[in-house]
C-alpha cells in the first residue's frame, strides 16, 4: 500500500518537473524566436 503511494507520488512528481523544463524551454525558444524577428 504504501509503496504504491510513494511511486504514484515519484511519477507525479517526475511529470510536474517535467511539464516545468518543457514550459522553461519553449519560453525560452519563444523570446529567442521574437528576438530574432
Amino acid at each position: 500500500m504504501n509503496d504504491k503511494k510513494t511511486s504514484t507520488f515519484s511519477k507525479v512528481t517526475k511529470v510536474v518537473v517535467w511539464l516545468m523544463l518543457i514550459a522553461i524551454a519553449g519560453s525560452t525558444i519563444l523570446t529567442a524566436f521574437m528576438s530574432l524577428r
